[in-house]
């Protein structure tokens, strides 16, 4: 079978870098060309274009673009017309994605489409619930809750297990502090860690004899971290490390920019607190029923459908309010115990089904 596989960012190509190798176990003859990262390279995907070259966000940043991202859309063109591939695998990446698809359903109707973790569309903009479904033939969800939101809508998809569960079973509920350290997860994007790292930094340096981690993403260079940290001119108590896990595993505490990482460290068990920047957050706070669909942001607080996690997002994401959720994850024995025993709860409504195994299998009964 030839596939064409997409991801525009680090957790995308990850994600499908799994999937590649799952597929490969199963159709040994197979072959993958598409755009994501490194991870799928290793996979053995030849990558057209780097995940980096595409991850393009705010409105500002897409005009400024807009030249590229004209010839991201016109490569994938005509690069789906020259492979003619039995299958296009989507995963994530809706503004990009989407529109791959109706052109794939349009100019090469015998391909299979198969969307392998679709966007969040019972967060906000459902309308794209229904584009999903009518370019793909099958949807393959990561929530539990996922396929009753789109039989809503008269849809059917399959819950394979959450990926990010899959990938770190091995090390689930492993968090045991062996030095006092604070780990610092700011995001995988750029502009993140130019709006957050510098408030979470001076936040958690208000904790004497604790050592500040910084989680660095692959896809950003060291010298973006190293700037940032001599601004707040405390360099000689905070280091940088590219293994995140290993930094959740052993650190007392997290803080930790909204997004997968917020999972990825409530499946490890390390208790943390979750932060977003976003411009004018007091006015966003005022329209946010109109924008948003659900009560909760970060994903373990979605998936548990309470807080489980303390959110401070937009205007609450201050110095101040995350010294004092910090401080309480550090100190109230019970609300840190609290707060890991709703990490047990969370991993075990995730389930234990491998997500790639489980969508490779799907695939590759409908392919055949």
């Amino acid at each position: 079978m030839r596939y064409f596989i997409i991801a525009g960012e680090a957790s995308g190509d990850m994600h499908a870098a799994r999937l590649i190798e799952a597929l490969k176990a199963r159709d040994a003859d197979s072959t993958f060309v598409g755009m994501g990262g490194d991870k799928m390279a290793q996979a053995g995907c030849s990558v057209l274009l780097h995940y980096s070259q595409m991850a393009y966000m705010g409105i500002v940043d897409v005009l400024l673009h807009l030249p590229k991202i004209s010839h991201n859309f016109s490569l994938a063109h005509r690069s789906l017309l020259k492979e003619r591939p039995d299958a296009l695998i989507l995963v994530d990446y809706p503004s990009f994605n989407l529109r791959i698809a109706r052109f794939c359903r349009k100019h090469l109707p015998d391909t299979r489409i198969y969307y392998y973790i679709p966007p969040k569309v019972w967060a906000w903009k459902t309308w794209r619930i229904h584009r999903i479904a009518r370019y793909s033939q099958k949807v393959f969800t990561i929530f539990p809750f996922e396929p009753a939101f789109y039989e809503r809508y008269g849809y059917h998809t399959e819950y394979v297990g959450n990926p990010t569960a899959t990938a770190l079973a091995p090390i689930a509920g492993t968090n045991k502090p062996t030095q006092p350290v604070i780990a610092i997860l700011p995001g995988s994007r750029k502009h993140e860690i130019d709006k957050c790292l510098g408030k979470m930094l001076k936040a958690a340096s208000g904790f004497s004899g604790y050592k500040l981690v910084v989680a660095q993403a692959p896809s950003i260079d060291r010298s973006v971290y190293e700037t940032i940290i001599s601004q707040t001119s405390m360099s000689a108590t905070v280091s940088l490390t590219t293994d995140t896990y290993s930094l959740l595993q052993q650190a007392q505490a997290a803080i930790v920019n909204s997004g997968t990482a917020t999972l990825e460290t409530a499946i490890i068990g390390c208790p943390q607190v979750a932060v977003y920047h976003l411009a004018f957050g007091h006015v966003l706070n005022l329209i946010r029923p109109l924008l948003f669909k659900i009560p909760h942001f970060t994903l373990p607080n979605i998936i548990m459908g309470k807080e489980v996690i303390r959110e401070l997002l937009a205007y609450e994401f201050t110095e101040d309010n995350v010294y004092a959720e910090t401080s309480r994850l550090l100190n109230d024995s019970a609300y840190r115990q609290t707060m890991l025993n709703n990490y047990a709860l969370l991993r075990e409504q995730l389930g234990k089904k491998d997500a790639p195994t489980a969508a490779a299998d799907s695939i590759l009964s409908d392919l055949r």
